[in-house]
């Protein structure tokens, strides 16, 4: 399944689905842990936070990232053009989520939509954390309200091989 965000959801989707803060404690955190973006996964292992699932595009607000990542973490590369969340984003979420090591997915194209398939499948009580430009990050405790946020918002965005 294929799912194509329509510009006339992208004010809907900038809504935080947790809380905006500038700087995360440890003690926020349970795990899994997953950061999604280059600036978000940048800051947490710079302050000595290792996600446990981490997803970049090596791309920072439509730039190139100077930051290259390169830990312990197993690689997942997908392809997911801007705007979408393709079947093998969702695949490499699944293969994370089963893990039991560090991974970095790797996406070529953008990561932009990437929180959504990582709330939606994250076991409770995960933390998922991802930028929200010009205001922080957003930490998402996955509970059942957050999934159905989620979910309510896949059902608009949701496109058959086709694109219907």
């Amino acid at each position: 399944m294929m799912y194509v965000l329509d510009e006339k959801y992208r004010d809907e989707l900038r809504k935080p689905i947790g809380r905006v803060v500038k700087h995360v404690d440890e003690g926020d955190i349970t795990h899994p842990l997953v950061t999604i973006g280059d600036a978000v996964s940048s800051w947490m292992l710079e302050h000595g936070i290792k996600p446990d699932i981490y997803i970049v595009d090596y791309m920072v607000e439509r730039k190139k990232a100077e930051k290259k990542f390169d830990d312990d973490a197993k690689v997942l590369k997908v392809k997911n053009p801007a705007g979408l969340i393709t079947p093998s984003l969702w695949n490499a979420m699944k293969s994370a989520y089963e893990s039991r090591e560090r991974i970095r997915i790797e996406v070529d194209g953008e990561e932009d939509l990437a929180a959504l398939p990582a709330i939606l499948m994250a076991p409770p009580n995960a933390t998922i954390i991802y930028g929200l430009p010009s205001h922080g990050m957003v930490v998402v405790k996955v509970r059942e309200k957050e999934r159905k946020i989620v979910e309510e918002f896949l059902k608009k965005i949701k496109r058959d091989e086709n694109g219907n």
